[in-house]
């Protein structure tokens, strides 16, 4: 199974654009149907947006704000979770 799951991989990465390709579809202004990507929309205004020079922090703090508050709160759930799960209690044996 493991060689299965190996070749797999091996083939879908074959069929990837060369890294640095500025011809890669990831970096084109417009995707095919001829609309504005996403990404280049982030690109161009995540200063303009946010005033923030590092735009990997404007991402994650305005533009996903909601989403990433969601997952906040999903970790720290599953911590509390495992917190209240694995805690000792202590037993009265008198």
């Amino acid at each position: 199974m493991l060689v299965v799951f190996a070749g797999l991989m091996i083939y879908a990465t074959l069929h990837l654009p060369e890294r640095g390709n500025p011809e890669a579809p990831m970096h084109q202004e417009l995707n095919l149907v001829g609309k504005p990507v996403a990404g280049a929309y982030f690109i161009q205004n995540a200063y303009r947006d946010a005033a923030t020079p590092n735009m990997v922090t404007v991402v994650l703090a305005d533009y996903r704000s909601v989403d990433t508050l969601g997952e906040v709160i999903v970790v720290f759930t599953a911590g509390v979770a495992c917190f209240l799960i694995l805690r000792r209690r202590e037993t009265d044996d008198s």
